[in-house]
């Protein structure tokens, strides 16, 4: 599983002009499930963000979500599974089923909920567009194979 994490001041998701998903301080996540990920994975990735230090308290990297009262937006993005190592259109063979990627990346948000994080989401299969301010900025990836952080 892959994972983007930017640390924003806002951000949003719209459809069709409608908004989805928003939140002020925290997180947008940008979520990449991949053939091969299970729930281990998942929670991991959870449990990782959760406990991440990128908010600054007495050190730039002091405090986490929960400390500063943040929040998460988390989206789903296949095109984290894209590759792009033959030809110029990327390959996206490495993309988990849409079944299983929504059911993982919705145990992303459940984990991430369960730690007493708020949560907002996009809207799965959809074109979205996402809209936020990066504040740092502060962009993390978290990476998990195997039930573990790599």
């Amino acid at each position: 599983m892959k994972t983007v994490v930017q640390r924003v001041s806002r951000a949003r998701v719209t459809v069709d002009g409608e908004v989805v998903g928003e939140i002020d301080r925290g997180a947008l996540l940008l979520v990449g499930v991949e053939r091969g990920d299970t729930d281990a994975d998942a929670d991991a990735t959870a449990r990782k963000i959760a406990a991440l230090r990128f908010f600054p308290g007495v050190t730039p990297m002091d405090e986490t979500l929960a400390e500063v009262g943040g929040s998460c937006l988390v989206v789903s993005q296949f095109t984290l599974a894209g590759r792009v190592r033959k030809g110029n259109r990327p390959s996206f063979t490495d993309a988990a089923e849409p079944r299983e990627a929504e059911r993982l990346y919705l145990r992303v948000v459940d984990g991430l909920r369960e730690s007493g994080i708020p949560v907002a989401t996009g809207r799965f299969r959809t074109e979205m567009q996402v809209e936020l301010v990066n504040e740092g900025p502060v962009t993390l990836f978290v990476f998990t194979e195997g039930g573990r952080v790599v």
